[in-house]
């Protein structure tokens, strides 16, 4: 099938993080009839109004996805749900696994509950590769999060909601990500640190997460998982390239896997492969129960066969920094406190 955002009344859960603030400003490019940002941030939601501000078709809602009545609140008259509300740093979830369980779980089982009950168009969940053979408590959470939402196509008040979610790794210049974590050390005049040499990760830049979501919302039928074929780098190797950029000698320690991290990334699992169709730029998994087998996908999608060499990193690196000189929004005029 083929749906068109143009015009439709979309909701972001998580609407004031990074992939939330580019999201939100591609909808309003491409003609979004309203666009409702519902995240538990004020300042955050503060500074984008006074960014945005004569956008009548911008919105906000503060609220919490553990709150079923805030949940109602911004669920209403919606067409289009944009999931990416979550607790996602490996370490904090460790750490505090009842608070994954409550934003992670509970959360997306009221989003859900309210999708059905005011009968919307779509909704789809932004997940991880960490959902997939999942070895810590983000993953687990949000691979709980994933069976929660396809699930959903199956109920019996669902009256033609499509839910879908999609799965991608690192996001570069994201917040906590990587990349502004070692220009960090750097700055500061830090050595590196590198948990492991033999580590691997998915890289992908913001627009492209907001393509793979506006993809999987306007093509599924409903239970699928849909990921962006992406380019995947050696940590050591992503590091040497920023420490040529900032003109310092590659020089880093080694610290040992921090609590739950992996080595590698996998975004298709060998359980999912007989499901897996080929559509160009992306991978569509379809659900469970389907009866169909493409298998167009030969063996597990992980980032260890996708490592690319350090100009590609390069290039990469240098695509997101523009994508955010030109998207990312301004402080507002509560930054500095």
């Amino acid at each position: 099938m083929s749906y068109s955002l143009v015009g439709r009344r979309v909701l972001v859960t998580g609407g004031t993080g990074s992939f939330g603030n580019f999201v939100v400003r591609r909808l309003l490019d491409i003609g979004a009839g309203e666009v409702r940002v519902f995240s538990r941030d004020e300042k955050k939601q503060y500074d984008m109004r006074v960014f945005y501000r004569g956008r009548k078709e911008l919105t906000f809602v503060i609220g919490d996805v553990r709150s079923r009545e805030r949940i109602d609140e911004a669920m209403s008259g919606i067409e289009v749900v944009f999931h990416a509300a979550a607790l996602k740093q490996v370490p904090t979830c460790e750490h505090h696994p009842e608070e994954a369980i409550q934003t992670n779980v509970i959360g997306a089982g009221n989003l859900v509950e309210s999708a059905l009950r005011h009968g919307i168009d779509a909704l789809v969940m932004i997940s991880t590769d960490k959902a997939v053979k999942p070895v810590n408590v983000m993953g687990m959470t949000k691979a709980l999060q994933e069976r929660l939402v396809l699930k959903a196509n199956l109920s019996r008040r669902n009256r033609d909601t499509r839910f879908s979610c999609v799965r991608y790794g690192n996001v570069l210049r994201s917040r906590g990500s990587v990349v502004p974590f070692f220009r960090r050390q750097l700055k500061l005049g830090q050595r590196i640190t590198i948990t492991d040499e033999r580590m691997t990760r998915f890289l992908l830049t913001l627009n492209d997460a907001i393509d793979l979501v506006f993809y999987a919302a306007e093509n599924s039928a409903g239970g699928e998982i849909f990921v962006r074929k992406a380019p995947a780098a050696k940590v050591v190797d992503l590091a040497s390239v920023l420490c040529a950029e900032a003109g310092k000698p590659f020089e880093y320690d080694l610290i040992g896997l921090l609590p739950g991290e992996k080595l590698g990334e996998i975004l298709v699992s060998e359980e999912e492969l007989q499901r897996v169709e080929d559509v160009g730029g992306y991978y569509r998994i379809l659900p469970w129960w389907s009866s169909a087998a493409p298998h167009q996908l030969q063996r597990e999608y992980h980032s260890a066969d996708q490592a690319v060499g350090k100009n590609e990193i390069a290039s990469l690196i240098a695509r997101a920094d523009r994508e955010f000189e030109t998207m990312e929004m301004g402080g507002g005029e509560f930054a500095n406190f």
